[in-house]
């Protein structure tokens, strides 16, 4: 997968990665340790239209539940059903195996940069 600086980041704690007109899209390593263990990953279904700041689906970790926000409108394309399967993925490799949905997009919205996102979070 890419290196962080390829990334653009949303403001809740998810990152984009952009090819052609489809967004790959994960949770942030801040995110997957602010969650802790991540146990359960819940995606919307491939062919499913999204809406930016919507939520679209859930990570739940011993600590807590988190929602998982579109960072663009489109369509679903593909979900990662390894985290679906092994949602210690999502700690363990959030921006490489650990990648949660594919989505295809007309439009990109304004996004984060790494510096921008790393301003937000304070590290």
């Amino acid at each position: 997968m890419a290196e962080q600086t390829d990334l653009q980041y949303t403001s809740e704690h998810e990152w984009v990665l952009v090819d052609g007109d489809i967004a790959t899209v994960g949770i942030t390593a801040y995110a997957a340790d602010k969650l802790g263990d991540v146990v359960f990953v819940d995606l919307p279904a491939t062919g499913s239209t999204v809406a930016t700041g919507a939520v679209v689906g859930e990570i739940e970790s011993t600590k807590s539940v988190g929602e998982l926000f579109a960072p663009v409108n489109g369509t679903v394309t593909e979900i990662n059903d390894a985290v679906v399967d092994a949602p210690e993925l999502v700690n363990s490799d959030p921006f490489g195996e650990g990648w949660l949905m594919r989505v295809q997009f007309a439009e990109l919205p304004d996004l984060l940069t790494l510096d921008e996102y790393t301003a937000l979070v304070g590290e």
